[in-house]
C-alpha cells in the first residue's frame, strides 16, 4: 500500500503555470477503466496504484481552468483539471471553523461554507499558487470571472486575514483593507462584536482529536 503523500511543491503561479512536483504523484485505474492522476493519496482499494516518475511529473503543465468538485468549508476546496485532483487551501484567509460531529463549530461557519459554495457552484476557477500548506493542500488565490474569491470572503465578513505566517510573496494589503472595512461596518461575523473569536483562537481551544 502506497504511503500517504508527504510533500508537494508548486513552483509557479497557476495562471498558465508549470507544475513541477517535487514529491510523489499517484496514478491508478478504477473499476470502470478510468485512469486517475493525483497528488492526494489513492483510494484504499486502489491495489494497482503506482507512483509517477519525475520525468513525467515535469511534463505536467496547464493554462486551463479547474472545476470545483467539492467545497469543504469557507476556505478550502477540492478541484479537478488535467486529470488531476488537488486540495486547495485559500491562501491568506481564515474562515470560521465548522467543527465536527460533537461540536457545532463557530458562528457564521455554515454561512461562510454556503456563500463560497454559491460562488463556485457550476463554475470553473483559475488559481494563483503559493506553494504547499498544511494537510497537503495547495495554498492559492482562487479566481472566478475575474473576481478574487479569497478577497470576496474577507469583504463579506465571512473570513478574516490569516493570523499565522503567510507566504513571503503574498500581498496582504488589500486583504487587511477589506477586513478593516468589514469590521467597521460590522458585516458578517464582525456583527458579533466583543463576542467574536478568531478561527485561530477557536482551534487552540478545540484541538482535533
Amino acid at each position: 500500500m502506497i504511503k500517504f503523500i508527504r510533500y508537494l511543491v508548486i513552483g509557479s503561479v497557476l495562471l498558465g503555470f508549470v507544475l513541477p512536483v517535487d514529491s510523489d504523484m499517484f496514478t491508478w485505474t478504477d473499476k470502470d477503466g478510468i485512469r486517475h492522476f493525483s497528488n492526494i493519496s489513492p483510494p484504499r482499494d486502489a491495489d494497482n496504484a503506482s507512483i509517477l516518475g519525475r520525468e513525467i511529473q515535469d511534463q505536467i503543465t496547464s493554462d486551463k481552468q479547474f472545476k470545483v468538485i467539492k467545497v469543504y468549508d469557507g476556505d478550502s476546496l477540492l478541484v479537478q483539471g488535467l486529470d488531476l485532483t488537488f486540495k486547495i487551501r485559500m491562501v491568506g484567509i481564515d474562515a470560521p471553523e465548522t467543527g465536527g460531529r460533537s461540536n457545532p463549530g463557530q458562528p457564521y461557519s455554515k454561512k461562510a461554507h454556503l456563500y463560497l459554495s454559491r460562488l463556485v457552484k457550476n463554475r470553473s476557477v483559475t488559481l494563483k499558487s503559493y506553494g504547499l500548506g498544511g494537510y497537503n493542500r495547495i495554498l492559492a488565490e482562487v479566481f472566478s470571472g475575474g473576481a478574487n474569491l479569497n478577497l470576496e470572503m474577507v469583504s463579506m465578513g465571512l473570513a478574516e486575514v490569516y493570523q499565522g505566517s503567510r507566504p513571503k510573496n503574498f500581498d496582504a494589503a488589500p486583504y487587511l483593507a477589506a477586513q478593516a472595512r468589514a469590521q467597521k461596518s460590522r458585516i458578517g461575523m464582525w456583527s458579533q462584536g466583543s463576542a467574536y473569536k478568531s478561527p485561530r483562537q477557536w482551534r487552540k481551544e478545540n484541538p482535533r482529536n
